[in-house]
């Protein structure tokens, strides 16, 4: 009865902690809840999951499958049958999950470091731009990462079988996740090559007999190669719907053009490196998240405190350390060589890792430890409005609300002014002026696509003009007013080279080629929308004689 009693206290415990988590993230995020969705979720997790709930099919038809494990879209699916199809109940969805990443993330960080460093841990990962934007937002990095937690904390708390189950259900979120688990695979099977046996003979340890030989502790969590190999049981959910993915395409990993863009054209020794080098900025020092390392880096100049008892201050273990370490190499090493994008939410379930460290290490060291906490959550909490002076995704901060609020008002304008006109753009906003239910049109817009607004693309519209009516022109690629590193002529080749880096045209200048002119140009934060309607001299004989929408140029 006592077990039970006591069993039931910890649920209790947890369900109140999750309810806290989840209430301060759905204050927080409340001005951001009914927005139209953003690039990727327009472009393929909406669709897809709308499609799983008017039919039932795993396998998207409105938009290509990538080869995405179905679990984020079911998780949407099954919130819009019960409740409603919106943005709002969305974005609640997705809060909930993010709530349930912070709680595993609570109870690793407990279990390795102690409550205080487990309550910074969360504090600062909940306010890091980057976990912040995301934990609203219909992607699949936020559930990966809340599994992989999860899976984490198992797995330090030695507990195998449900270490197997929340790492076999990470990758069914996204497919990347499983490097995590091959990560500790690894790890288990080379940690007992670093027992070394060590001998004493002079100064003995506690205990230890003159001249008796005593083996180093293992850093190993399990005691056998046979639970080791358990984790290769973590594929068999992502195989099976590899399988079940070609039975039904004709492809394992995706359509062909998803397949070479995030891995024939990446696997180059000089683009994995430069993608690595991004990587490296991404766990250590991206949106102020140096501050956090360099506050370790000066702790470990620091002797290590006393508690109030005279106990030195305990660090997470050096197995537990270097199970993170095997985790955070293989997943940087494993986005650099994979994705055509590299974007740091790709990094979602290994940053709190490098925050836990950080923050246990500055408990340990560092007297005023929460001062340096508070500063750096002060500061993830400036890095959400302010602009940072290097390029970032809009993803990664509130930039991309600015983003959403003005495509929402160029699509109001075309549907007032242009309500049969022909619009020329490019995706993401070809798919929101054609789907209402991304919730930027009320009736779809024909739609005349090009692939971006490079010189070149605009060139090749120009030659066209009798196609559309009116251009619809935004920044696809964020860039900050002064850029850091502007005159290092290297940098832009090689982001044209390996990371599909193009210069959107100047609304005015892409005005006097296509032949139009600028009626509206709003700008905020750095991102802008362009309209343009294309002055033509229309045949009084046949008036309605226009082709049919469609692209110019590939897609």
């Amino acid at each position: 009865m006592t077990k039970t009693v006591r069993s039931l206290a910890t649920a209790r415990d947890y369900l109140s902690t999750y309810a806290l988590l989840f209430t301060c993230l759905f204050v927080t995020h409340a001005p951001l809840l009914r927005l139209p969705y953003f690039w990727d979720e327009a472009g393929y997790y909406i669709p897809a999951a709308r499609d799983l709930l008017l039919t039932g099919s795993l396998i998207p038809y409105t938009t290509n499958s990538n080869a995405h494990p179905p679990l984020v879209m079911l998780w949407l699916a099954f919130w819009w049958k019960f409740s409603a199809f919106t943005p709002a109940v969305t974005r609640t969805a997705m809060l909930m999950v993010a709530a349930f990443a912070l709680l595993g993330l609570w109870r690793l960080a407990r279990d390795a470091a102690g409550q205080a460093v487990a309550v910074a841990t969360v504090l600062c990962t909940a306010l890091y731009p980057v976990f912040f934007a995301q934990s609203s937002m219909a992607h699949l990095d936020m559930m990966a990462a809340a599994f992989t937690f999860w899976g984490l904390a198992m797995y330090v708390e030695r507990r195998p079988v449900a270490t197997i189950v929340f790492f076999a259900l990470a990758p069914m979120a996204k497919e990347t996740a499983i490097v995590t688990s091959m990560a500790l695979l690894v790890w288990e099977l080379l940690c007992p090559l670093f027992r070394v046996p060590r001998s004493s003979p002079h100064l003995p340890t506690a205990g230890q007999a003159p001249g008796e030989v005593r083996s180093q502790p293992s850093f190993c969590f399990y005691s056998s190669k046979r639970h080791a190999l358990s984790f290769l049981l973590c594929l068999v959910p992502l195989l099976l719907w590899f399988a079940y993915h070609h039975h039904r395409t004709g492809y394992y990993l995706g359509n062909p053009y998803y397949l070479r863009y995030n891995l024939q054209a990446t696997l180059t020794p000089l683009r994995i490196l430069l993608a690595l080098l991004i990587r490296l900025w991404h766990v250590l020092g991206y949106l102020n998240l140096f501050l956090l390392t360099l506050g370790a880096l000066f702790a470990m100049t620091q002797p290590p405190l006393l508690e109030a008892d005279g106990t030195l201050r305990p660090r997470i273990a050096i197995s537990v350390q270097l199970a993170f370490a095997a985790v955070l190499l293989v997943n940087m090493l494993a986005e650099s060589a994979l994705g055509g994008a590299v974007l740091a939410r790709y990094m979602l379930p290994v940053v709190p890792l490098v925050i836990l460290v950080c923050v246990s290490t500055m408990r340990r060291r560092i007297r005023r430890w929460t001062w340096w906490i508070a500063i750096t959550c002060a500061a993830f909490v400036v890095q959400l409005f302010v602009l940072p002076p290097y390029r970032i995704a809009p993803e990664d901060t509130l930039l991309y609300r600015d983003y959403v609020i003005l495509h929402k008002l160029a699509a109001a304008e075309l549907s007032a002014r242009y309500p049969r006109g022909r619009v020329l753009t490019a995706w993401p906003a070809s798919d929101e002026l054609t789907y209402p239910f991304l919730g930027y049109v009320k009736q779809p817009l024909p739609i005349v696509r090009i692939a971006n607004f490079s010189p070149l693309e605009i060139e090749r519209a120009s030659r066209a003009t009798e196609q559309f009516d009116v251009a619809f022109l935004f920044s696809t690629k964020w860039e900050p007013p002064h850029p850091l590193f502007e005159a290092l002529t290297f940098g832009k080749p090689l982001q044209e080279r390996f990371f599909d880096y193009h210069e959107d045209m100047a609304p005015q200048r892409a005005a006097d080629i296509l032949g139009g002119r600028t009626a509206t140009y709003l700008t905020r934060h750095q991102e802008w929308i362009a309209l343009i309607p294309i002055e033509k001299i229309e045949d009084a004989a046949i008036p309605d004689a226009r082709p049919d929408p469609g692209s110019i140029g590939p897609e």
